[in-house]
């Protein structure tokens, strides 16, 4: 008994001695956020770790410096020498080109050639030439990604147009925007749920032969309690240009009253350019409403637009003031003349990139017309991370600014993205309505797709026209399965979310009037556009197809039935191809 004993101590002291030095520290991304359940692997011993809540991790060995490999799926390996005297803080690369180098696709679509033309300069406005998405076999690509995100700016710029009797440039149109803008179809999400999915499978108004899949995420609202600190840093074009009522004057008294919803956590910050580049308002509270829209107040435009210097400056104040779990975020302001010049965009967007990934994001609020860069301040936001609005007048900047503050300058899903593929057993092909990508962007061989932002209480929408299978009504296995991928803002972790959606078709006029309204809002893009798909539809028909629709209530809806009637009148004065007139 002795003997065992002695051995049994011997063997514990033996076990004791070898396992006597801890290693530990954290695996991070290049945001600094935590990645969990990374593989570990000690190469001494072969041994599997993975790090746990907040990316952390700890464990014996019998060196005092060991080697580990660290991987985790869509991330670069990574081998390093450790020494157990130190608390290793580890970073992780994701595979590929560099997050803030990459041009960014809005859905994975590629059945379509890339043009040699990839932006539209239409008096001395510039749109980016898109790609229109075409009709895909679903049994060669049964999957296709889209983006989703909260930009609206295309429906206000076209109103602006619209309200001038001007026909709209054909890029100036981007169907997904003009559905955004609605917010249709909301649904509240159940309890202790981010999102509430649906969809409806229809009829085609435009094509009998073929049907509409709609499918729709709601995303949770956020009571102004829970609504995290904000570091928000102004940047405001005060150069010549904006020397106009619905510029610079608008965006002051638009500025004026965001500062009323303002909180004592909340900072912000005014970074202005024009005729000198400088910090106007330093960090204050929102509690010290006077004192800043005192200094708003005092703007006055002037100067030439060293746009460039302007977003340096303010990414440096953003970064200053960064709050730890918070909203760090710099808005621009401005026609989009920057004046950078080709030899510096690139590295603009970089630069905006580089932030990014480090937590500030970037929205744009495009102003004015005649000089407006709908194409720069489109891209910049996307690269940004951020949204994109366009302020035809002030009642668009108090609802941007003020009304719809959380929706667009809050987040509630990062990343996101529908990823929808469909059973070639029942759909023969497809076409995504809206999502196009840019020309520019198709050709760039490093392009990436990337999930986008979601503000909270909105409705992404997206919509596919279906070529269904001869079979598919005596089939009962599901029509497509939806993937939906986000992650928590300030989180590693990737969520995942799958619906089935079934082939049950219901008739058009019995699904809810929003999609009946939503789907009139496509047929008035995809006219706008000329689109070859629905040659059979005209601008009578979608007016008295939208007559019955429109909730009186709703001023929204109102203005954009005066808006289809007005649109009905110029439109008609116009024959074959107006592709043509805007190229002359």
């Amino acid at each position: 008994m002795k003997n065992i004993l002695s051995i049994l101590t011997l063997l514990f002291i033996h076990f004791s001695a070898e396992a006597q030095y801890y290693f530990r520290g954290e695996v991070k991304n290049s945001l600094q956020q935590p990645i969990t359940n990374a593989k570990i692997t000690l190469l001494s011993s072969s041994i599997l770790y993975s790090s746990g809540s907040g990316g952390k991790f700890g464990f014996y060995s019998t060196l005092k410096a060991d080697t580990i490999l660290i991987e985790v799926a869509g991330y670069e390996r990574l081998k390093i020498g450790i020494e157990y005297s130190d608390y290793h803080q580890l970073v992780l690369q994701k595979i590929g080109t560099p997050l803030s180098a990459a041009p960014k696709l809005i859905s994975s679509v590629r059945g379509y050639s890339a043009k040699d033309k990839t932006e539209q300069i239409i008096r001395s406005e510039s749109y980016s030439s898109l790609a229109e998405n075409m009709f895909v076999n679903a049994r060669s690509h049964a999957a296709t990604s889209v983006a989703l995100h909260t930009d609206k700016a295309s429906y206000s710029n076209i109103r602006r147009f619209l309200n001038k009797n001007m026909l709209i440039p054909p890029d100036a149109i981007r169907t997904d925007e003009v559905l955004n803008y609605f917010n249709l179809a909301y649904r509240t999400p159940e309890e202790g749920h981010d999102f509430h999915f649906e969809y409806q499978l229809t009829e085609c108004p435009w094509n009998e032969k073929n049907h509409l899949l709609w499918l729709s995420l709601s995303s949770r609202k956020i009571p102004d309690s829970a609504i995290p600190p904000s570091n928000l840093v102004f940047l405001v074009d005060v150069s010549g240009s904006m020397d106009m009522p619905n510029r610079l004057p608008m965006l002051k008294i638009a500025f004026k009253q965001l500062i009323d919803n303002l909180r004592e956590k909340d900072t912000i910050s005014m970074v202005v350019y024009g005729s000198f580049v400088g910090l106007w308002i330093p960090p204050t509270s929102g509690i010290e409403k006077d004192k800043i829209k005192k200094r708003i107040d005092e703007l006055e435009p002037g100067g030439a637009t060293p746009g460039e210097s302007g977003i340096v400056t303010a990414y440096q104040v953003a970064k200053n003031q960064f709050i730890e779990g918070g909203n760090n975020r710099v808005i621009i302001a401005t026609d989009g003349d920057f004046n950078v010049g080709q030899k510096n965009e690139k590295s603009l967007e970089t630069l905006i990139g580089e932030h990014r990934d480090l937590g500030i994001y970037l929205s744009c609020l495009g102003v004015g017309m005649g000089n407006y860069k709908d194409s720069k301040l489109d891209a910049l936001s996307k690269m940004g991370n951020g949204n994109f609005a366009y302020l035809d007048n002030l009642k668009e900047a108090e609802k941007v600014l003020v009304k719809e503050l959380t929706k667009t300058l809050y987040t509630i899903g990062d990343n996101a993205a529908l990823t929808i593929e469909f059973n070639a057993d029942q759909v023969a092909d497809y076409r995504l309505i809206g999502y196009e990508n840019r020309e520019r962007i198709l050709k760039d061989t490093q392009a990436v797709f990337e999930g986008g932002e979601i503000g909270p209480g909105h409705t992404s929408l997206v919509v596919f026209e279906l070529t269904l299978d001869d079979h598919t009504k005596d089939s009962k296995l599901p029509l497509a399965e939806v993937n939906f991928q986000y992650m928590l803002p300030y989180d590693s972790t990737v969520l995942y979310n799958k619906y089935p959606v079934s082939n049950q078709v219901v008739a058009f006029n019995k699904i809810p009037r929003e999609y009946q309204l939503l789907t009139n809002l496509t047929i008035f893009t995809q006219l706008l556009k000329q689109n070859k798909y629905v040659p059979r539809m005209k601008w009578n028909d979608i007016y008295k197809m939208a007559e019955p629709l429109i909730d009186k209530e709703d001023q929204t809806e109102v203005e954009y039935l005066f808006l289809l009637d007005k649109t009905r009148k110029i439109y008609n004065r116009y024959k074959g191809d107006l592709r043509k007139h805007w190229n002359k």
